[in-house]
């Protein structure tokens, strides 16, 4: 099933059966990212002192914040270039994403990567601009998973519907079903790659019907449905912390914001229609997520205003933090391209021969090849 299709059928959200502190969690996360987006892009232009491009995501916030219920700090996560809700998900702080964008050394990149690229080692967390290099690269990991027999970690792999037209992607998700590699492909189907409709880029059934026929278990999802998400997130989550993975999620979402930068800068480009909007914000996840929490007397109006408090000094610290933070003065670049624990690590592992490759008592590498 394509997105158009999806669109036409009737979803009903499933707000059921989840712990009440569960659901107050996804709200704070989804309207914590949501905020955060809305503030940068308001801030992108007047200032004029973000230092790199960014791709925002207000409208996409379920994933990431049912992600970030199952996700734990040993597990990797690999994010394609809209990165800031994966980033979020994973634990790192928000003021070093603020600081990365403004280009400090206290970003968590040390301001070099900006939105697109930045990593966190420290939380296992990296992503980058190379379309479906966040699957590819996590396999990688996965297999070193495997081969080292650490049971427990999971990679999860973030990829837009787009990266699923490039090669490496199938081949990956080939490879990862032969090996049975504990690793999760989040697919977030948002139609748009760039301004294309998938309907014009892509033929055939769709990307989780393609992926069984690799031997990986598939689903589809409604983007704004954070409690399904959640559900069967955290089953494969489970399952693939077992051994038996991989597995793939297909979930159709959307996007308010532009592909790149500003609504403002994408005024003139008509690529899409008011009838899609309009259904789309009528499933607004924060939205529905916040109005069913009142209408339940899990949140009052009291509680709800705290959240909303605890959410704006966070994004506000971030910012002060960022703009007082300097710039890096001098970089070393040995650093940027090698770990030396990790190389001295798999020296004695490997027991590489010492003509070839060896390591002084200060740590560096003397190549002899």
């Amino acid at each position: 099933m394509f997105y158009e299709d999806f669109l036409n059928k009737k979803n009903k959200l499933k707000i059921t059966n989840l712990n009440k502190n569960l659901l107050i969690n996804f709200l704070f996360e989804m309207k914590r990212l949501r905020v955060c987006e809305e503030e940068i892009e308001e801030e992108y232009h007047p200032a004029d002192e973000m230092r790199c491009p960014v791709h925002l995501c207000v409208g996409q916030e379920a994933v990431p914040a049912a992600l970030s219920q199952v996700i734990k700090k040993k597990d990797y996560l690999f994010s394609h270039h809209r990165t800031h809700g994966y980033f979020l998900s994973k634990g790192v702080k928000m003021r070093e994403l603020f600081a990365e964008l403004y280009g400090k050394e206290t970003g968590s990149s040390g301001g070099l990567s900006g939105s697109m690229d930045i990593s966190s080692p420290k939380d296992n967390f990296f992503s980058g601009a190379i379309l479906g290099g966040a699957a590819s690269i996590a396999m990688g990991v996965a297999m070193n998973l495997k081969m080292s027999n650490k049971k427990g970690p999971v990679v999860f792999a973030g990829l837009g519907d787009g990266a699923t037209e490039e090669g490496i992607f199938w081949e990956t998700l080939n490879y990862c079903s032969l090996q049975k590699l504990p690793i999760i492909f989040i697919c977030e189907n948002n139609n748009y790659s760039t301004f294309s409709p998938q309907k014009k880029r892509q033929s055939g059934s769709s990307i989780a019907s393609r992926a069984k026929s690799f031997g990986t278990n598939s689903c589809q999802l409604f983007g704004s449905d954070i409690c399904e998400i959640y559900k069967k997130l955290n089953n494969f989550t489970n399952l693939a912390r077992k051994g038996d993975g991989p597995f793939l999620l297909e979930i159709f979402t959307y996007r308010f914001s532009s592909h790149v930068g500003t609504n403002e800068e994408e005024q003139h480009i008509k690529y899409r229609n008011k009838k899609e909007i309009d259904f789309w914000k009528k499933f607004d996840p924060v939205k529905i997520l916040e109005k069913y929490l009142l209408n339940k007397n899990i949140l009052d109006q009291s509680k709800l205003k705290k959240l909303d408090n605890k959410i704006k000094n966070e994004i506000s610290g971030s910012f002060k933090f960022a703009k007082k933070s300097k710039y890096l003065k001098k970089v070393n670049w040995e650093n940027l391209n090698y770990d030396r624990s990790s190389l001295l690590k798999k020296y004695k592992i490997l027991k590489l021969n010492k003509n070839n490759f060896n390591f002084n008592q200060k740590g560096k590498v003397n190549r002899g090849f």
